[in-house]
């Protein structure tokens, strides 16, 4: 089975079609685990994991690494350590190899992750998982960014979440031109929660499922599939809310707006937002901007060019992939 990634700007509705996904008969999406980035970051660290040692380690590091989620996945420890070590020695067999793990426990037999981070790490997960299918959710940017300043574990600002959004767009058109339709999908939250139905439908022929009403009435599984501790998702553990569109009209300021249409306008209208059509910024702000998404793409731009030195000091003595 393909393995499924959910993807998106964060607070763009990823977590909605995680439930979603996860309310499907076949398929088992788990809340954020948060050990697939960091694993594939430190992977020389972990050795050939043609050694059985080396493989016992990094089931050790996936399961007790206090950083990531994995207790909230509610497995057993020792039955997943076990799995790892028998699993294919490659670094995506691992990280599948937990995450099916879930799926087992669930009754699913397709798996898969949602973290909204995946985004601008596609080349990274195929690496670890080469067949790997892309859903990404798209929301009005101006949204995200409300959301985003009233989330506790938002500490970066207003330019900073916009220049998020736009980073995001600009990677999942160069992900999506690369894919093709048969590799990555793209949904708008709005659409989603007005027409769950469609959208679901259209998601579940991208993926090779078929649709079941139960996709449509993700809060029933809030209250298992959501951490109680992530309080701002508070949203799915009621009816779909169409309301939440367009509430960047009411969040935002006049200045922010106006920053907003300035610096995204292009990227909203070619997903189908219309800007508020106001006039231009002030050009300090504009240049503040300017300067946050600068530092963006230069570390951006940075992490890339450490991975591919990480890569030739790889020099073809382990395999990253997982196994077919």
């Amino acid at each position: 089975m393909r393995p499924l990634f959910v993807v998106g700007c964060p607070r763009s509705g990823t977590t909605l079609l995680q439930l979603m996904l996860h309310a499907h008969p076949r398929i088992a999406l788990p809340p954020e685990t948060r050990f697939v980035l960091p694993a594939y970051r430190r992977r020389l660290g972990f050795g050939d994991l043609r050694e059985r040692a080396n493989r016992a380690g990094l089931a050790a590091w996936i399961t007790r690494r206090e950083a990531t989620r994995f207790h909230e996945l509610g497995l057993d420890t020792a039955e997943v350590e076990r799995r790892i070590v028998e699993a294919p020695p490659t670094l995506g067999s691992a990280l599948g190899e937990v995450l099916r793990a879930y799926a087992d426990e669930h009754g699913k037999v397709r798996w898969g992750d949602k973290r909204p981070a995946y985004a601008l790490h596609v080349p990274e997960i195929l690496r670890l998982f080469p067949d790997a299918q892309f859903v990404h959710v798209v929301r009005d940017g101006r949204d995200c960014a409300g959301s985003l300043l009233r989330m506790p574990w938002w500490h970066s600002g207003f330019h900073e979440a916009v220049a998020t959004w736009a980073q995001v767009m600009d990677a999942a058109d160069n992900w999506r031109a690369g894919l093709g339709s048969s590799r990555w999908h793209e949904v708008r939250f709005e659409d989603l929660v007005a027409d769950p139905e469609a959208r679901l439908r259209g998601i579940c022929a991208f993926l090779g499922e078929e649709y079941v009403p139960e996709m449509s009435e993700p809060y029933r599984l809030a209250g298992t599939a959501v951490p109680e501790r992530k309080t701002w998702h508070v949203h799915t553990r009621g009816a779909l809310d169409v309301s939440r569109a367009g509430t960047w009209e009411t969040r935002l300021t006049p200045d922010q707006i106006r920053l907003c249409d300035a610096v995204l306008g292009d990227r909203l209208a070619a997903r189908g937002y219309a800007p508020a059509g106001s006039v231009r910024p002030d050009p300090a702000e504009l240049a503040r901007y300017r300067k946050v998404a600068g530092l963006r793409r230069a570390a951006y731009a940075k992490r890339r060019l450490v991975d591919r030195a990480v890569r030739v000091r790889e020099r073809g003595a382990v395999d990253f992939r997982t196994a077919a």
